[in-house]
């Protein structure tokens, strides 16, 4: 298979093409187009170019679009699944759910398209405001750049995609280098629902090549990224007065109070660790557990991680497969070591066969070890004793990250005091920090970012606020 690039509404040859490869069997998937620094400034040029029509487009129009793609995507349920496990090495059930939350995200784009409106202001609460009226219109900032990451593929596009195009804006769309297929797989079903020729274009290949004519672009009004912090740092830095929402992860904590029953919260949090491999911002990378119930929990942790199955994400029993590259491994691994060095204790796992390592649970982790103050990305789990919930908050708070927290406790008071203490953007109450839903704010504080996804809110950040007065 020849992926091509899609600019202007068709699919172009590229002067160059890499070879795209599983991460589970090393089998080549296809040859993926490989963009210059000119055809990212072709596709700029044809987003640019369809700005008129897509602002003109009435919103009822845009939804329509929206919820055709949904339709279409919902038809073709197992063949975006396929493609997510075999270019993102996602568990099948896991590629699934994705797949399901990808249709989810584009009807709330949908909706939210038809809900965009302004505001009267009332110019008279001011003096010298008399006999006058003013309202707001919102309006699309132009092109959007968006550039996305291997772990959710097909709904992280969606976050960037569905509201951008809700909003009336035109898209450039840079998905990561191992997992392109699933963003082409969208341009094809957008095309079909209608989307005007360059109101969405897609472009693979190398992340600095493409970025860098993205964010210095003038043409390009806004920029949507979801990656490292090093990474995101640097587009900050070269964007210059363009809008930019960045998504940089995290090293989410959950904390375990005195009152809860273990039972009932294991699997949860076993799910949360090592879904998708714990390659996920939101993993739960870090456990608190108040003295009384650590060691019943960590008994029962390693015994439901013992559980899950390793292997082919095309198995439907599979929960946990590969990482995404052989340098993920290894560089998890080193961390591994350094935190062993460290006198951290290695209760379950540590081991890796080919591209698969093993579901990890660490104990008596120094916090200065990689593992626990950086995002590990990788299915491991610290576990550690604390004598109280403050002390908790403080270990989670003593970090450069801050996305989302999670604390199980049956006493108000202590969740309240949590939701009020902990320095994050989002607190989950009796839940995990891993949960997600795709219409509520999503964002960090800190190290984890700027902007809020969650396709209302993104929508904000890519519409304009224009003030009309009319003087009687």
């Amino acid at each position: 298979m020849q992926q091509q690039l899609f600019i202007g509404g068709e699919w172009k040859t590229a002067s160059s093409y890499m070879t795209l490869k599983s991460p589970y069997t090393g089998e080549v998937i296809a040859e993926v187009a490989e963009a210059t620094a000119e055809d990212a400034k072709a596709a700029i040029l044809a987003a640019s170019d369809a700005r008129a029509q897509m602002r003109a487009m009435p919103a009822h129009q845009r939804s329509a679009i929206l919820e055709k793609l949904a339709d279409l995507l919902e038809e073709r349920r197992d063949d975006a699944a396929r493609i997510i496990a075999r270019e993102a090495s996602k568990p099948w059930k896991a590629a699934l759910a994705e797949v399901d939350r990808t249709v989810q995200t584009y009807k709330f784009a949908a909706e939210e398209a038809k809900r965009i409106h302004g505001e009267t202001i009332p110019l008279d609460a001011a003096p010298g405001g008399e006999g006058r009226m003013a309202y707001t219109l919102k309006e699309p900032v132009g092109v959007v750049g968006a550039i996305t990451p291997f772990n959710f593929p097909m709904n992280l596009v969606a976050h960037k995609v569905g509201p951008a195009l809700a909003a009336g804006n035109t898209v450039v769309l840079k998905p990561a280098e191992q997992t392109p297929l699933s963003a082409y797989l969208i341009a094809e079903l957008l095309e079909q629902a209608g989307l005007p020729a360059g109101a969405l274009n897609v472009i693979s290949g190398d992340g600095k090549t493409i970025g860098d004519v993205l964010v210095t672009d003038p043409r390009v009004s806004y920029i949507t990224f979801t990656g490292s912090p090093a990474v995101g740092t640097e587009i900050r830095s070269k964007a210059g007065l363009k809008r930019v929402t960045l998504e940089l992860g995290s090293n989410a904590a959950v904390i375990i109070d005195r009152d809860t029953d273990v039972e009932a919260i294991i699997d949860r949090c076993v799910s949360g660790a090592f879904a998708n491999q714990g390659q996920v911002c939101i993993s739960v990378q870090r456990i608190y557990v108040v003295d009384e119930l650590y060691d019943p929990f960590v008994s029962r942790f390693i015994e439901a991680t013992r559980r899950l199955k390793t292997g082919d994400p095309l198995d439907p029993d599979t929960d946990v497969s590969a990482l995404i590259s052989a340098k993920d491994v290894e560089r998890v691994r080193e961390w591994l070591e350094e935190a062993v060095q460290a006198g951290a204790r290695i209760a379950l796992g540590g081991h890796a066969e080919g591209g698969i390592l093993e579901p990890t649970v660490l104990l008596d982790v120094d916090p200065t070890s990689k593992v626990s103050c950086r995002e590990v990305f990788a299915p491991l789990v610290l576990i550690h004793s604390v004598s109280s919930i403050d002390e908790a908050i403080s270990h989670v708070n003593d970090s450069i990250y801050g996305l989302q927290a999670g604390i199980y406790t049956r006493d108000i008071a202590t969740a309240l005091d949590a939701a009020d203490k902990l320095e994050v953007g989002g607190v989950v109450i009796n839940d995990i920090p891993s949960f997600r839903v795709d219409h509520m704010p999503y964002g960090g504080v800190k190290q984890s970012g700027t902007g809020r996804e969650g396709v209302k809110y993104a929508m904000e950040e890519m519409l304009e606020t224009k003030l009309v007065i009319i003087k009687r």
